[in-house]
This record gives structure tokens, C-alpha cells and sequence, in this order.
């Protein structure tokens, strides 16, 4: 790739720890003059004739002026993040004093690093390859145990891994097709199409796996939306602040007081729940403001991951439940059906419901059954344990490139059934390689980089 050849000439600089007042800031350069540059401002030692990955602790100083009293942590390339001599300075954690550095080091020459360009220049000097550096964005946007995990393990190389196998087999049998076409007079086959067969059969197996745990990860990465909908007075208020342990929305015996949707985030077991207390659904309500309430309702349970649907026991029946059942199925929709309000009158729920035996049985005033409920939402949301060194896809760029790689596997597999010529075989193969390399960053071009890391925070 043309773009991984290229490499910055300057000097970068920026703030690598969250702007404000804290106890210490950390200022990040990296690039060619990195420790040059700082060694006209911290006089107590020559950095350049210091070995790499040391602290020193010194002063900082400009002219006369003293800055600040400072750790120096020198990272000598190639060996460093970014593959360039990179230095980080530890200072006091006062945004004046910050300013006055960053000021000190841009006039000897520095330049402000844009949103990214550390990881970028990583991705570049070949320290990580593309879907590495995105995971790095997405570890630091990580903010659940299941999130943090799957961005870890793509960060080191899980997911490249994959793919990295999946490449080299291509290209080696690629390689055999095209050098039957060098000898395509002499009709010689050099690649074993059975074999070849087989060996695509198994990446689009590898290939359709990937794709599919992409719902998963979406799930990890953005949390899922559940809405709690039921009738007025079911208990949904009620349930809401069971699950959150607070007081978060209003409960009363009226019906119909919550008249608005209410949104609070719930974390279970390191997955993120957006969990929304509906206004309760009635066919006719004369409240103009319940009716709006009511339209928002059914606004957020067609926007739902899944929709638990709450309902008295003591006022519901079998039918009734059947109803509600077919209305999701025919709607697709994801749901969990739960009973509330069964103190007192277990063995009649048990038998008036026994057609249903899904339904969660619960006392949401009582707080009885909820951990059984929160298991049934993580289980509804993901299929088993996430763990740490599974291949999971979170980025929609890489799915959309990993569904045009099983298109283009298909055309192979299609192609040897057909018996077509080698060198259409070949073209397929090559397709089958670019989509591959668009996700590693093998094929890129430098508007795609930018955009990519655009959306980096700056210092990373």
C-alpha cells in the first residue's frame, strides 16, 4: 500500500489525558525531532544519549523562565507506540501550566497532532494494522466489563488474527491460479480445485461466523434498548425502580401517571440495558397529554431491542397473553413476558398460565424475582458467556466489508461448480482479497484514513 510507505517528516504534540484540573497532565510528542525538541527545554539531562523506555525527572525550563518540575518518559523508535521517537511528559495538572509547555514546544517547531494521528502514525510505520487501530478508539469508548474485553482482545490482534489466516490462504492459492495462466497454452493446473473447493467452503463457514456475531457486538458496543410496555397500573414504574435499587420513577395507584417515556441505563453483567418506562397502553384515553405519551409508547417499543411486556396477574388471562404473543411474533419483536403482583396467589398464577411457562413470574413492589429477570434480559441479549479472547465484529465498516467478502467467496464457490476459466477464478479471488485487505488496512487510501481517524479523541 502506498499510504503505509509514507511517513511523517514532523514533529507532533498534544495533550494525552483529559483537558481540566487534575493532579498531573500528560503531554505526548512523537516524530523525528521528538527529543531534540525537548531537549532544549529540560536541561537536567541529554536524552539522547539515555536508553529507551527510562523515566527522568528534571525541570522544565524556557530561556530563563522556570516551567515546571517534570517526569520525562523517553520511548525510542522503532520500538514505541508509534514506531517514531515518542516522549511523554508528566506534569502538574493545572491548565495554565499546560499551556505554557505546549506553548513552549510548539515554538521551537512542534505541531499540533490531529484527532488520532499517534495511532494513525502507528498504523502506518506498521506497528498495528488498521483494525487494531480502530479497536484502540473503541477501548477508550469501552465503558462495560463486555466492551472492554472485546475491544482488548481486537486491540491485540484477535480479530486480525482471523483474517490474517483467512488472506494467507487466499493468496497462496491465488498465486497457483495465476501462474496457471503464465502457462495457460500448455493446459497445466498447478492449483487442486477440490482443494480449493474446501478451502473457500471453510472461509465463507469463517467468514459467516463473523458476520454473525457482528449483532452481538453491536450489543456490546451501543447497549440494548429495552422497553417496558403494559397496561396503566401493571406495575411498570414500579419495576423500573426495581431494577435501578432507586426511586427513579413516579409510582401511584392512579392510572396513567406517567405520562411521558423515561429512560435510565442499567449494567448487568457487563452489558449496557437502555431501559424505558412507557406510558401505559389504553385503547382510549380523553388525557390529550396521556394520549401523546401513549403514541411515544408504541414509538419506542418498534424501536426496542426487546420489549418485556408487564402485566397483572391478577387482571390478565391466558387469552390475553396469546394476544399479545401473536402481535410480536407477527411484528418480529424481540420480548419477554412478565407477570407481576403475584403475592399471595402463586398456585393460581401457576395453573392460569401454564400454557405459557417463558413467563417470568415476579413481585416488582416486593423486589422478588428481579435477579431471575436481569438474567433473562442478558440471556435474551446475548447467546452464552462473551469472553475474552473470542472474535467478536463491533465495527459497522468491517461488517459491510466482511458481507461483500462472502459475496465474493460465493462467486468463487459458484465459479468452481461452473467450471469457468482460471483466470475468472482468479478475478473473484482477487476481489476476495480486497475486502480482506480494506478492513486490515492492506487497501486503503488516505481520505478513508483521515476519516477514520477523525473520529479519534486528540493525544491518541
Amino acid at each position: 500500500m502506498a499510504n503505509k510507505q509514507q511517513l511523517w517528516d514532523d514533529t507532533i504534540v498534544a495533550l494525552a489525558t483529559a483537558p481540566g484540573i487534575g493532579a498531573i497532565s500528560v503531554i505526548r510528542l512523537s516524530g523525528k525531532d521528538t527529543i531534540a525538541v525537548v531537549n532544549q527545554l529540560f536541561p537536567s539531562k541529554d536524552l539522547s544519549k539515555q536508553a529507551s523506555h527510562t523515566l527522568h525527572v528534571g525541570y522544565l525550563k524556557q530561556g530563563g523562565e522556570l516551567l515546571d518540575e517534570v517526569v520525562v518518559a523517553l520511548f525510542k523508535g522503532p520500538t514505541s507506540y508509534t514506531g517514531e521517537d515518542v516522549i511523554e511528559i508528566s506534569c502538574h495538572g493545572s491548565n495554565f501550566i499546560v499551556e505554557k509547555i505546549m506553548k513552549a514546544i510548539c515554538n521551537l517547531g512542534v505541531r499540533i497532532a490531529k484527532p488520532g494521528e499517534f495511532t494513525q502514525r502507528a498504523f502506518l510505520n506498521g506497528k498495528m494494522d488498521l483494525a487494531q487501530a480502530e479497536s484502540v478508539a473503541d477501548l477508550i469508548a469501552s465503558n462495560t466489563e463486555a466492551s472492554r474485553k472485546t475491544a482488548l482482545n481486537n486491540m491485540r490482534g484477535g480479530f486480525s488474527s482471523a483474517l490474517h489466516l483467512l488472506r494467507e490462504e487466499l493468496i497462496k492459492f491465488s498465486a497457483l491460479i495465476e501462474l496457471e495462466l503464465d502457462f495457460s497454452q500448455e493446459d497445466v493446473a498447478f492449483a487442486d480445485r477440490k482443494q480449493l473447493y474446501q478451502l473457500i467452503g471453510t472461509l465463507s463457514k469463517s467468514t459467516n461466523d463473523l458476520l454473525q456475531s457482528f449483532q452481538l457486538g453491536n450489543v456490546i458496543k451501543n447497549g440494548v434498548q429495552v422497553a417496558i410496555i403494559g397496561k396503566p397500573n401493571a406495575g411498570k414504574s414500579t419495576l423500573l425502580n426495581s431494577l435501578l435499587n432507586e426511586n427513579r420513577a413516579i409510582v401511584s395507584e392512579i392510572a396513567g401517571t406517567t405520562r411521558d417515556t423515561v429512560e435510565e441505563i442499567l449494567n448487568i453483567e457487563g452489558v449496557l440495558f437502555r431501559l424505558i418506562d412507557t406510558a401505559g397502553i389504553r385503547e382510549h384515553s380523553k388525557d390529550l397529554i396521556e394520549t401523546i405519551g401513549i403514541e411515544r409508547s408504541f414509538e419506542k417499543m418498534r424501536a426496542a431491542d426487546i420489549v418485556m411486556y408487564l402485566f397483572d396477574v391478577n387482571e390478565m388471562d391466558a387469552n390475553g397473553i396469546q394476544e399479545i404473543v401473536n402481535g410480536f411474533k407477527k411484528e418480529k419483536i424481540q420480548y419477554l413476558l412478565i407477570g407481576n403482583k403475584v403475592d399471595g396467589v402463586e398456585s393460581m398464577v401457576a395453573e392460569k398460565f401454564a400454557s405459557f411457562p417463558e413467563i417470568i413470574f415476579i413481585s416488582a413492589k416486593q423486589n422478588r424475582q428481579i435477579d431471575q429477570l436481569k438474567k433473562s434480559l442478558v440471556a435474551k441479549a446475548i447467546s452464552g458467556d462473551i469472553l475474552a479472547d473470542a472474535t467478536i465484529v463491533t465495527n459497522a465498516r468491517h461488517f459491510e466489508a466482511l458481507k461483500h467478502l462472502n459475496n465474493s467467496l460465493t462467486d468463487v464457490l459458484q465459479g468452481l461448480e461452473n467450471e469457468i476459466p482460471s483466470d475468472l477464478i482468479a478475478l473473484d479471488i482477487r476481489q476476495c482479497l480486497h475486502y480482506l485487505g480494506l478492513i486490515t488496512g492492506e487497501i486503503t487510501n488516505e481520505d478513508q484514513l483521515d476519516f477514520i481517524f477523525s473520529k479519534f479523541c486528540i493525544g491518541k
